[in-house]
Formats: C-alpha cells, structure tokens, sequence
C-alpha cells in the first residue's frame, strides 16, 4: 500500500531532516499507523483520503474517550504526513491543510514539595543497593531539571573533571548548558569512582561504556522504564504517595522551585531546553494557584467560620 510505504518515507525523512529523537520518532509512527489503519478499514488510503475523512477520524478518536492533547496531536502528526505528501509530490493537493484541531486543554503541570524532594532524596542516600547511582540520579535530575531520556543517556564524557556545568543534548540535537550544584557535583563524582571500579572489573576485550549510568541491556544505559520504577521504588521507601512521584514532576519542581527564589523565566527556559519562552510561562500560573491556596487556607479572614486566627 502506497500509505505505508508513504508514512516510512516521512518517518525517514524526519529522523534525517529534523535530527528527531527516538521517542519522537516512535509517537509519530503510532499516531499515523492508528490513522493508516483507521482508512484502510474503510476501503482508503493517504492518496485517496480528503479532508472529510480525516474529521472523521478525529470524531471517532473523540468517540474512543481519548483526550483533547491526544486527538490534538494526533492531527498535528497527520498534517505533517500530508504535508510532506504534498511537497514530496506523492499526490497534487493537501486535504489537511485547512483543518482545525480541537485545541488543547491548559493543564498546569504537577510538582512536587521541596520536603517531598529531600524525602526522596534522603531514600536513594539509604538505598540498600546502587546507594551511590541512585543519589546521584536524583541529585542531577532535581538540580538541572533534564528530561529523564536526557538523564539516562548522559556520556559519562560529560561529567568528566567535575565540572560546575554540563552540556546536555537535547530535543531535535540541540544542546544546552546547564549547572551542576554542590550536591550533585558531590553525588556524581562518588557515583563516577564507583561506576569507574566496576567497568575495570570488566571482561577483557569488552569496550567501556560510554554512558554514566551504564546497563546491560539493548540501549547500553539505564532506560527510562527502568528509573520510573526505581523512582516509585523510593517514594514508597520515602513515604511519598506513589502518584505523585514520577520524572517529570522532578523537572517541574526544578523549575518551579527555581522561580520561587526569584529565577528570571529565560534562565529557566534556557537551562529546561524550551524552544518557546510561552511553554516556560505555565510555570507562573503553578506559582499563582499555589499563592491562591495559600490565601485560601492560610489567611485569617479566608477561613470557612468568619474567625481569625489571630
């Protein structure tokens, strides 16, 4: 089928092109294999396919329960297939040019407390096993807020030297400098000498790692599943509800706590890898509901009996 064969050549061409990353690559390859899929059923595909279909689709994605962000990106991925279509010459018109998604939903991101960090924290220093690793994950992920495909993938290369600041490769390749603090400095250079050891007690004829955190698994470092579940390990040990603890949450409590010591919004956009200074802003509006539920439960005259606390 043409649509197939269509799709492989936009996924090539934007790992090419666009230097995407592997996740990146991988959402788009299910968004548009589920949209392919959806046609096929129906007797089309990506040549014969106008815009009625596709709204179509979007309806019965609607249908399915799925999310606005979902059905959002999931236009966003089928215009960007139509649109290479197009310029690629593979058919003379853009059927999505003209369509309009059903917008996101303004969802303000989970953070955590600066108690809930040190509790975590104080759990990887406790650990039973990779006491050492452990420290050093949490250590660098709350004190440079990188994403945790970032985290798992740093080149042991770059923490050589014990240097104050990292060069972090990010999204579509672009690289970013971010600081390390005195924790974290202290937590990886005692996780590099354990980490140092162990590789010297490798077989020989085996090449080194050259990732910080190394495995032994297809990717040849730590992967994300493997953290997410050492993570809930230590909320669990640390006494944090397990549904509030996950990667992401870090990166935003980086980011949050940084603001409410009065970080101007460009660092923090700087230093997270934000492309767009509006994505860095919703950090704002986290510290606004925050400040609301302060007043809301902390200030004498907002309590429900009319009395003050005073």
């Amino acid at each position: 089928m043409n649509s197939r064969r269509w799709a492989d050549a936009f996924l090539d061409a934007l790992s090419a092109e666009k230097d995407a990353a592997r996740n990146t690559r991988l959402a788009y390859a299910r968004d548009l294999s589920d949209f392919i899929g959806w046609l096929e059923h129906r007797g089309q595909d990506l040549s014969t396919a106008e815009a009625p279909q596709i709204d179509a689709y979007l309806v019965d994605c609607e249908a399915q329960g799925l999310s606005k962000a979902t059905r959002a990106r999931r236009l966003s991925s089928v215009r960007q297939l139509f649109r290479f279509v197009h310029e690629e010459g593979f058919r003379p018109d853009n059927p999505a040019l003209r369509l309009s998604g059903p917008g996101r939903d303004r969802k303000l991101p989970g953070t955590l407390e600066l108690s809930e960090i040190e509790a975590l924290i104080a759990a990887a220093r406790a650990s039973s096993r990779d006491r050492l690793r452990n420290t050093c994950l949490l250590e660098l992920l709350y004190a440079t807020g990188m994403r945790v495909s970032e985290l798992v993938s740093l080149p042991v290369a770059a923490v050589r030297g014990d240097p104050r600041v990292i060069l972090v490769k990010g999204k579509g390749g672009k690289e970013r400098l971010v600081p390390l603090s005195p924790p974290a400095r202290e937590a990886t250079r005692d996780w590099l000498a354990e980490r140092d050891a162990a590789e010297g007690r490798r077989a020989l004829g085996t090449p080194p790692s050259r990732f910080l955190f190394p495995s032994r698994g297809a990717l040849g470092h730590l992967t994300r599943q493997g953290f997410f579940a050492l993570l809930k390990d230590l909320a669990a040990q640390a006494g944090v509800p397990l549904d509030r603890v996950t990667p992401h949450r870090l990166r935003h409590a980086f980011a949050t706590h940084l603001l409410a010591g009065g970080a101007d919004l460009r660092s923090i956009q700087a230093m997270l890898g934000h492309a767009d200074l509006a994505t860095t802003e919703i950090y704002t509006h986290v510290l606004d509901e925050r400040l609301r539920e302060l007043v809301l439960t902390k200030h004498p005259l907002a309590r429900d009996d009319g009395q003050s606390e005073i």
